[in-house]
């Protein structure tokens, strides 16, 4: 059960952000009224909805799930992998720390919390452009150390491992199809979405509810057949920025 997140405006400078979409040039507005929205989902679920002031420089600091990993036992606060990135990660410390003891990933480390995926006990680390060997080296001897089991995974497509696999519930997860069938997810039941609607694989679960985002009928036929209420999220200014359902939040 998730009682709290951490989420953090988006700041007017937001479009001139990090991208690779190619999805044109995002609104302002809408994005504020989905992020609003995108908020009250999670209020709506029982948690208690932390929103942080916008942070003057850095245009992407709204994702904030790449700044900290967050168990029960601590946060660990990231190195971001793009250097433009670099120090939004600072101001979450205090935030972090009313919350859980505090951890850190030290350099030559990077690491974004969107390569991160916790199913129980194990850890599965993307290795991608933002996130190095070191880096999730770092995150698996903090884990190992409460008993958790990381395990690496490379990231060929995709932004972060979290833009092509999520969990929805149990021993399932939802993946793209260039992650179907790849050995390091054998133990586990897969959803494979079709590569047309592949930016539906950034579902989140919270508190027995699926948010995924609006748009994707295949994949919210394929996820209606788990039994579980979903909430649909309109996304599309957050997605023209590379961004998702789990990025905009730190929930824990």
């Amino acid at each position: 059960m998730f009682n709290h997140a951490i989420l953090r405006q988006p700041g007017p400078d937001f479009a001139a952000g990090l991208t690779t979409a190619g999805l044109g040039i995002p609104d302002y507005s809408r994005l504020l009224d989905q992020h609003r929205a995108y908020a009250e989902a999670l209020a709506s679920l029982g948690l208690q909805t932390e929103l942080l002031e916008p942070l003057p420089g850095f245009p992407d600091a709204y994702f904030v799930e790449d700044v900290a990993v967050v168990v029960p036992e601590l946060a660990i606060v990231t190195r971001p992998g793009a250097l433009a990135r670099r120090g939004e990660e600072l101001p979450m410390l205090p935030v972090l720390a009313r919350h859980r003891p505090l951890a850190r990933i030290l350099a030559p480390g990077t690491l974004d919390g969107g390569d991160v995926l916790i199913v129980g006990r194990t850890a599965f680390v993307g290795l991608s452009s933002r996130t190095n060997a070191e880096g999730a080296a770092q995150l698996g001897r903090l884990l190992s150390a409460h008993g958790y089991q990381a395990r690496t995974i490379a990231v060929a497509a995709g932004l972060h491992f979290k833009s092509s696999v999520t969990s929805v519930g149990g021993n399932t997860l939802l993946v793209s199809e260039a992650f179907a069938g790849r050995p390091e997810l054998a133990d586990f039941q897969q959803i494979v979405v079709d590569a047309e609607e592949e930016y539906a694989s950034n579902t989140l679960l919270m508190n027995g509810t699926i948010l995924t985002p609006a748009g994707f009928p295949q994949t919210l036929r394929k996820l209606e057949g788990l039994g579980m209420p979903i909430t649909l999220l309109d996304t599309s200014e957050a997605r023209k920025m590379d961004g998702g359902l789990t990025c905009m939040s730190l929930r824990f």
